[in-house]
């Protein structure tokens, strides 16, 4: 169930030591231990490949050479300390090189892009936006050996539900022959060739686009199976072709800024009623239904996103990506910039200032859960309920000022 509109414009009024030679010789000890036991679950998990239908020869061929790999360990326990803002984020997803590089690979791929688009009515310039963004169009398909990451996330504790599942699903896809183990690379967290699928996803939805009998989305001259299997992806979920993911708007200056909200959903004519209106001041298209979406808050730009837009978050769940791709597959097809400035300041959040503005909310009655750092819908809706009591605009904006506000009521 939708979250309802408010009509009504109130939220104005109420509301380290060096290590000595004992040290080393220590963690090489339990380096070589955790090597050891690294071996020994190899040796577990083959029964349960064998017991899942995975023949002995393709085990030991996929697990040969195999070893622990300290690249994915890493990578894993990294706690991001730093948030980029979405301008950041935006100014690097779409940036010059990379809308450049869409024209000239729409150019080179026309007529296979024409042929996906036909055959799974998903638009060809967003799966063009999504190869350039997973892997600056097939640049950097990752050099991590997949079995490899995949074993290691298992073994080491933290994925081990993930990396078993994706482990036999890699497995099933080299016994059957669409890739042998040494050229199945990828990410350190499994994903592989030009659009990053892991191997579950691999499984449900990619295609032999070229008909010779694999779905190689590893190919580095033809990439014609990969962007088959993202079109045929997005097609699963729900995407409507000729709808746009979504648009800039305006908004009226009585603008109820509680439903700016993903979960508020109305259609376009009802926002009309409600005041909103394109970037050059007209009637907002018939699109479906959309909600309005403030990535930078009351100060940024104002957009209406529709279904292809949750249909791009099914690829990767977040806001930032779907709206990254969104805008680089206009941006390739000769759109504008967004016609209202960025708020650009120094006003992101650290890790451990998200934790901080959580626990704050938690202590104040604005119940968040727990303070992981990640300022999801719990977090933006008690942000909101705050921002109103201290006669804010409640666009639900985690930012340096709204943290120095927050401290002062604790």
């Amino acid at each position: 169930m939708y979250k309802p509109i408010f009509a009504l414009a109130s939220c104005l009024i109420v509301f380290s030591m060096p290590l000595v030679a004992e040290d080393t010789k220590s963690i090489q000890t339990i380096g070589v231990q955790k090597e050891n036991s690294f071996k020994q679950w190899i040796r577990n998990f083959k029964e349960d490949a064998i017991s899942n239908g995975i023949t002995t020869s393709t085990f030991d061929t996929a697990f040969e050479n195999v070893k622990l790999n300290s690249r994915v360990i890493k990578a894993d326990n990294k706690q991001a300390e730093f948030s980029r803002e979405i301008w950041d984020y935006l100014d690097t997803a779409t940036s010059p090189k990379r809308i450049t590089n869409g024209k000239e690979n729409l150019s080179n791929y026309l007529n296979t892009l024409r042929e996906i688009e036909f055959k799974y009515r998903v638009d060809a310039e967003v799966v063009l936006a999504i190869w350039g963004l997973e892997s600056s169009y097939g640049k950097r398909m990752g050099d991590i050996n997949i079995i490899e990451a995949l074993a290691t996330l298992a073994f080491d504790g933290r994925r081990e539900k993930f990396g078993k599942q994706q482990l036999l699903e890699a497995l099933k896809i080299i016994q059957r022959g669409d890739i042998t183990p040494d050229k199945m690379m990828g990410s350190w967290a499994g994903a592989m060739g030009h659009t990053q699928f892991i191997p579950t996803s691999y499984q449900a939805y990619a295609q032999d686009f070229t008909g010779d009998g694999k779905r190689d989305v590893w190919d580095p001259l033809d990439p014609s199976d990969a962007l088959a299997s993202t079109a045929n992806y997005l097609a699963e979920f729900g995407w409507t072709n000729n709808q746009p993911w979504g648009i800039e708007v305006k908004l009226p200056e009585n603008f109820n800024y509680r439903n700016a909200d993903l979960e508020v959903k109305a259609t376009t004519a009802r926002w009309t009623e409600l005041g909103l209106k394109t970037i050059s001041g007209g009637i907002i298209p018939n699109y479906g239904e959309g909600s309005v979406f403030l990535p930078a808050g009351a100060k940024g730009p104002a957009f209406i996103v529709f279904k292809n837009f949750f249909v791009i978050k099914r690829y990767n769940n977040a806001n930032s990506y779907a709206m990254a791709v969104g805008h680089l597959s206009d941006r390739i097809l000769g759109g504008k910039s967004f016609s209202k400035e960025w708020p650009r300041g120094p006003g992101a959040l650290k890790f451990k200032e998200k934790v901080e503005l959580q626990n704050l909310l938690n202590k104040l009655g604005y119940e968040v859960g727990e303070a992981d750092g990640i300022i999801g819908p719990n977090s933006i809706a008690a942000i909101r309920k705050f921002q109103i009591s201290v006669g804010l605009i409640p666009d639900g904006m985690s930012n340096k000022d709204l943290l120095l506000k927050m401290q002062k009521y604790k």
